[in-house]
C-alpha cells in the first residue's frame, strides 16, 4: 500500500522513500496535489470501510447461529470505532512516522503537527491517513471470524486494542512505512503480510486459547442465513476494488490493472471452489462459492499491483485449491475451531500470494519485473523472510496478548452464556424478534 511514485518502483528493492523525497533526490520539483488521484483515494477509502461495515459484519453474521448474529455485528462495529480512535492517537504515527527500521516515531500522534496542506505524494496526507485507517479497521475485524459464539465482549475490546498497536502497527511500519522489510524490497502491494498474514496467524492463536465450541467439528449447527453471507461477500468483493486498486494511491493504469487482476482472481477462485465441492460433496454450495471468491481475493492482494491478468488467474486458481484443503486440515486434522476459517482462507491465501508474487511478477507472465539488479531468486528469498518474520511476530505477540487478556478480563464466555447466545447475554438484543 505504501508506494514510491508508482507501484512498479516499489519492486526495485530499494530503500523506500516518499514521492517528494524521491523527486528531491533526482533534482525534480516536489510533487503537487493531483485532484484526480485525491478523488480516487477518497472513493477507495469509502470502499474499504464498506468492506467492514457492513460487508464483513454480514458475511460473518450469516455463518453463525441465529442467537449470535448481533454479537458478530457489534464486534465489527466496536472494532471499527476503537481502531479509528487508536489510529489517530498512536497507530498512524507508529506505522508511518520516521525512518526507523522497527517502529515509527511519535511525531504524527493525533496529527497535531500535520498541516492541512501536507501531502503524501500527490494526495493530501489526511486522505492517506484515512485510507490507511480503513485497513487498520478491517484487519482486527477479520480476526472476529475465529472467535465467534464463545468470546467475552470485553476480551474483544482489550485484545483488539493491544493487537492493533503491538502487532499491526509494527508490521505496517516494516512493510509500508520504510522499515526493514521495505528496505529489503519485500513485495506486498495491499496487505498479504500486513493484513492477511497477521490476522490469520493471530486468529489461529485465539482459536486455540478459546477452545472448541460444543459439537465441533461435525455436529455444529449450519449457517443460519446463507443469503446474508452472500450479500456480505458481494460487498467484500466490491470493496476489494478499493482495497487493492486504491493502494496505487493514484488514478491510473496501476490502479486499473490491480482492479482487473483482483476481479479475475476472485472469479476463478469461486469457480474452482465450486468444482472442488462438486467433486467432494457431490454438489456445490453458495457459501462455498463465495468463500472461494474471498480466498481468491486474499491471495491476489499482495500481488495485485505487480502481476498481470494471467497472474491473477493463476493466483485465484491455486489459492482456491490450497485454501480449500487448508480448511479441512485446520478443522479435522489439527482440530482447531477457527470458526469461520480466518487462517485457512485469509492467512493461507495472503501468505501464498506473498510467496508466489516473486514468480508471477516476471515480465514473461505480464508482471512488472524486479527492477534494476533484482531477479526472481533474490525476490523469492526476500518474500520467504518476510512471511517467516511476520508470522513469527504475529504468533508470539498474539500468545502474549491472549494470556494478558485472559488474566485481565477472561477470554471464553461462561457455558450458560454460550448456551443462551451472546446476543442476549452481552447485548440484550435479538437479531430477529417474533
Amino acid at each position: 500500500m505504501l508506494r514510491l511514485a508508482k507501484p512498479a518502483l516499489a519492486a526495485l528493492g530499494l530503500i523506500v522513500l516518499t514521492p517528494a523525497a524521491a523527486l528531491a533526490q533526482a533534482g525534480a520539483p516536489p510533487a503537487r496535489l493531483d485532484s484526480g488521484d485525491t478523488a480516487w483515494v477518497l472513493a477507495a477509502t469509502a470502499l474499504v470501510l464498506f468492506m467492514t461495515l457492513p460487508g464483513l459484519a454480514l458475511f460473518y453474521a450469516g455463518l453463525v447461529r441465529q442467537k449470535n448474529t448481533l454479537s458478530v455485528m457489534i464486534h465489527c462495529v466496536a472494532i471499527a470505532c476503537l481502531a479509528s480512535v487508536l489510529w489517530l492517537a498512536l497507530g498512524y504515527t507508529l506505522s508511518f512516522d520516521g525512518a526507523g527500521a522497527l517502529i515509527g516515531g511519535l511525531g504524527k500522534a493525533f496529527l497535531l503537527h500535520t498541516p492541512r496542506s501536507a501531502l503524501h505524494g500527490t494526495i493530501p496526507e489526511s486522505a492517506f491517513f484515512t485510507f490507511q485507517l480503513t485497513f487498520a479497521v478491517i484487519t482486527p475485524g477479520l480476526i472476529v471470524g475465529a472467535y465467534v459464539e464463545r468470546i467475552r465482549f470485553t476480551a474483544v475490546l482489550l485484545f483488539s486494542a493491544l493487537w492493533l498497536l503491538l502487532v499491526y502497527a509494527p508490521v505496517t511500519h516494516w512493510v509500508w512505512g520504510g522499515g526493514w522489510l521495505a528496505q529489503r524490497g519485500v513485495m506486498d502491494y495491499a496487505g498479504g503480510l500486513v493484513v492477511h498474514a497477521t490476522a490469520g496467524i493471530s486468529a489461529l492463536v485465539l482459536a486455540v486459547f478459546l477452545g472448541r465450541r460444543d459439537g465441533f467439528p461435525r455436529n455444529l449447527s449450519p449457517p443460519h442465513n446463507p443469503g446474508m453471507t452472500m450479500i456480505g461477500a458481494g460487498m467484500l468483493w466490491v470493496g476489494w476494488y478499493g482495497f487493492n486498486g486504491g493502494s496505487a494511491l493514484a488514478a491510473g493504469g496501476d490502479a486499473a490493472m490491480a482492479i482487473l487482476v483482483t476481479h479475475i482472481s476472485a472469479s476463478s477462485a469461486g469457480l474452482v471452489w465450486a468444482l472442488l465441492e462438486r467433486w467432494r460433496f457431490q454438489r456445490p454450495s453458495m457459501v462455498g462459492m463465495v468463500t472461494g471468491a474471498v480466498a481468491g481475493l486474499a491471495t491476489i492482494t499482495p500481488a495485485s499491483g505487480y502481476v498481470g491478468p494471467l497472474g491473477g488467474l493463476i493466483l485465484g486458481t491455486v489459492g482456491s485449491v490450497v485454501c480449500f484443503f487448508a480448511v479441512d486440515i485446520v478443522k479435522h486434522r489439527f482440530r482447531i475451531d477457527d470458526a469461520l476459517d480466518v487462517f485457512a482462507v485469509h492467512g493461507v491465501g495472503g501468505i501464498l500470494g506473498t510467496l508466489l508474487v516473486a514468480f508471477l511478477a516476471a515480465p514473461q507472465l505480464g508482471g512488472v519485473g524486479y527492477g534494476r539488479g533484482g531477479d526472481m531468486a533474490s525476490q523469492a528469498l526476500t518474500q520467504v523472510i518476510g512471511v517467516a518474520v511476520v508470522c513469527l511476530w504475529s504468533g508470539v505477540a498474539s500468545i502474549a496478548l491472549a494470556l494478558l487478556t485472559r488474566a485481565v478480563t477472561g477470554l471464553r464466555a461462561r457455558d450458560e452464556e454460550i448456551e443462551e447466545g451472546l446476543d442476549m447475554t452481552y447485548h440484550g438484543e435479538r437479531a430477529y424478534n417474533p
